[in-house]
């Protein structure tokens, strides 16, 4: 039986590893170049660092001297634990249900196909493991890709769809580098939009703001010996009372995230122990000098940073001397983006689900994204990705998107692009 060319082309994106800690990034700005070309699109790469190179495709308003809409993905993903998956996660393997199986079909690569599938009649053996894509970047140009085949593609202001290596990390050398380029100044970006998560309820959640995130690296030096001793200030029991400060304030917040039914996860504080290193090679019988910890937190708006800073370093002094922390990933508070009707913005987002008669639900994203550093420098910019009726499986395994729901998806955005995309001038 012949594939279908959309799950070829599916399949062969797929296959490029964009994975960290080396991404195939030549490879993949290769493949979208040909991409913006087929479906008509202009399209620059942009090398905000060495080896860091963003795409911009450009759909020209009438109006350039407005402010312009920018849509927003990354082209980076995850890596994979290779033993929870049934076969190799690069190989983009098709099973006989039709079930592609792949890193990237869950977060970010899934939606690719999206740019074909209009044209050329998506197969019911893509329903069940088309993913649940963090990065709608593909809807968006299926979605221009319809509107140019309907003459709807006649825009006020200039369209861009971006896309950032390097989000999976951090963003540092990506949208970070970016934003303070001159070609993303000559963007005159107004408004933005950027991933969001799926909703397993009727709704469609939307983001306008996020948690500030903390890599925090913990030192506890001690004192050394033979593991037959009792030797006091050892740097594990240093270790055991920082950890119990930290899961402390954790079963706090969990307590507050169940106890109170209006909170959601990015209203909470989050403290989770990511690292826990020490001892010497091959040595059980020595008691280590030093042992380090490492934390991820995610603070909600709610909390003062320079109170959890201060109560942090507290914690540091109770568990014993010379404990110390570090804040290797400081992201302040990054803003909130307005959800008044006053906005324009706001106002024209909402208008088109009222008009589609689909509920949205307004929340705080819980984890980051790249849309941090758009309003960091003053851009409104929301989170969002249409994806209803459907788990919640960011960076899991075996993570689903239902073929109604992705073409649901595209209809939406051809209400929402040209909504935004003809604001008018105030």
């Amino acid at each position: 039986m012949t594939e279908e060319k959309a799950v070829t082309v599916f399949r062969n994106y797929l296959r490029i590893k964009t994975v960290h800690p080396a991404p195939a990034y030549d490879e993949v700005v290769e493949f979208l170049k040909n991409l913006a070309q087929e479906v008509g699109i202009q399209c620059s790469a942009v090398e905000v660092h060495p080896g860091r190179v963003v795409v911009v495709m450009t759909i020209p308003g009438s109006d350039p001297s407005l402010p312009s809409i920018m849509l927003n993905s990354h082209t980076d993903v995850v890596p994979v634990f290779e033993d929870q998956w049934v076969c190799d996660p690069f190989e983009a393997k098709k099973m006989e249900n039709g079930d592609i199986y792949a890193r990237g079909t869950q977060d970010m690569k899934s939606v690719g196909i999206q740019i074909r599938c209009r044209k050329f009649a998506l197969s019911d053996l893509l329903v069940r493991q088309f993913l649940q894509s963090s990065s709608p970047f593909f809807v968006y140009i299926e979605a221009i890709r319809k509107l140019k085949k309907e003459n709807r593609a006649n825009f006020l202001r200039t369209v861009h769809i971006t896309w950032m290596p390097d989000e999976e990390i951090g963003g540092k050398l990506g949208m970070a580098k970016f934003v303070q380029h001159e070609e993303f100044k000559k963007l005159n970006v107004g408004f933005a939009l950027d991933e969001g998560l799926a909703n397993p309820a009727e709704a469609f959640t939307v983001f306008n703001g996020e948690r500030s995130g903390w890599w925090v690296q913990v030192k506890c030096p001690g004192k050394p010996g033979h593991g037959s001793r009792f030797i006091e200030d050892n740097a594990a029991e240093k270790v055991r009372r920082v950890i119990n400060s930290f899961l402390s304030f954790r079963d706090e917040q969990e307590k507050k995230l169940k106890t109170k039914g209006c909170l959601r996860l990015g209203d909470v504080t989050t403290v989770n122990l990511t690292v826990l290193k020490g001892g010497v090679d091959g040595s059980l019988n020595v008691v280590p000098s030093e042992m380090f910890l490492g934390f991820d937190i995610r603070i909600s708006l709610t909390e003062k940073l320079e109170d959890i800073e201060a109560m942090m370093k507290n914690w540091m002094k109770e568990a014993g001397e010379d404990v110390t922390c570090e804040i290797s990933d400081y992201n302040s508070t990054p803003g909130v983006t307005s959800t008044d009707q006053s906005s324009p913005w706001w106002s024209t987002f909402s208008s088109v689900f009222e008009k589609l008669n689909i509920k949205i639900e307004i929340e705080i994203f819980p984890a980051a994204t790249d849309i941090r550093y758009l309003r960091e420098i003053g851009i409104p910019a929301l989170g969002f990705s249409p994806m209803n009726k459907t788990p919640i499986l960011l960076h899991d395994h075996n993570e689903f998107l239902n073929e109604k729901v992705f073409l649901k998806g595209v209809d939406v955005y051809c209400e929402l692009i040209p909504a935004l995309a003809n604001v008018p001038r105030k």
